[in-house]
C-alpha cells in the first residue's frame, strides 16, 4: 500500500506543526517548511504527493509557487489563507490548486479534504495509466515506436531517451544525467540539446506524460500503463 508524502509550505510554526501530527497520525509522510524556496527544492530533490500551501509567504508567495508548479505536474494543492475574499479564491482555483481553506481551520477538516483530494488524484492517475496502456509501445529489438498502435518515426537518441525513461518509472533525470546517458561522458556540449530533443519527443508524441520537472529535468509519468516488447 502506498504510503503518501504531504509537503506543508506555511511560515507559520504553530501551523505547521499542528498539520503535520494530524496528517502523520492519519497514516501520511510529512515535510513542513517555511518558504515557496525551500519549496522549489523539494519538488526538484523528493516531490510529495500533495501541497498543503500557505498564500501569503515571505519571498515568492503561494500563487507564483502554484503558477510554478502547474507549468510541469498535476500534484494536488490544496491552499490554505487567512484571506477568505472570494476574489482570493478564484484566483487561487484559476492558477490550478485543487482546493481552498480559509484560516484559521479545523485540522481534521483539512485531513477529510486531503484525503478526498488524494483519492481523486488516485482516480484521475489510474484513468491516465489505463489510457497510457496503449499510448507509448517499444520494440527494442526492431527499435520501433507505437502510439495508440501506429508507428512513430523517431531518430536514434529520441528512441534511447523513451528506453531510459520508460525503464524507470516516474524517476526524474537531470539534464547532465541525460547527457552523460545518452550523449556519453565525453560529450562537451550544451545541455540545452537535451531540451531540443524532449521538444521533438513531445511533438511527435504529444499523448506520453513526458514532465518537466522545473529547474532540474524530465521524467516520463503513470508508467505503469507503458509497454515494452
Amino acid at each position: 500500500m502506498k504510503i503518501y508524502h504531504i509537503a506543508i509550505v506555511d511560515d507559520d510554526i504553530n501551523i505547521r506543526q499542528i498539520v503535520e501530527a494530524y496528517l502523520q497520525k492519519e497514516g501520511y509522510v510529512t515535510t513542513a517548511i517555511e518558504s515557496a524556496e525551500e519549496a522549489i527544492t523539494l519538488e526538484q530533490e523528493n516531490p510529495p504527493d500533495l501541497w498543503v500551501l500557505d498564500i501569503m509567504l515571505p519571498g515568492m508567495n503561494g500563487y507564483e509557487f502554484c503558477r510554478r508548479i502547474r507549468a510541469g505536474s498535476e500534484t494536488p494543492i490544496i491552499m490554505v489563507s487567512a484571506r477568505d475574499e472570494e476574489v482570493d479564491k478564484i484566483l487561487g482555483l484559476e492558477l490550478g490548486s485543487d482546493d481552498y481553506l480559509t484560516k484559521p481551520f479545523s485540522p481534521r477538516e483539512l485531513v477529510a479534504r486531503v484525503n478526498r483530494a488524494l483519492q481523486r488524484w488516485k482516480q484521475m492517475k489510474s484513468h491516465a495509466e489505463q489510457t497510457a496502456i496503449s499510448a507509448l509501445v517499444l520494440d527494442k529489438e526492431k527499435r520501433l515506436v507505437y502510439s495508440f498502435g501506429e508507428e512513430v518515426e523517431v531518430t536514434s537518441k529520441e528512441f534511447q531517451v523513451l528506453s531510459l525513461l520508460s525503464e524507470h518509472p516516474n524517476r526524474a533525470f537531470s539534464r547532465d544525467e541525460l547527457l552523460s546517458l545518452i550523449w556519453g561522458f565525453d560529450y562537451f556540449g550544451s545541455d540545452r540539446v537535451v531540451d531540443d530533443l524532449i521538444r521533438r519527443i513531445r511533438k511527435k508524441l504529444d499523448k506520453i506524460p513526458l514532465e518537466t520537472v522545473w529547474g532540474f529535468g524530465y521524467r516520463l509519468r503513470t508508467l505503469e500503463g507503458t509497454k515494452d516488447e
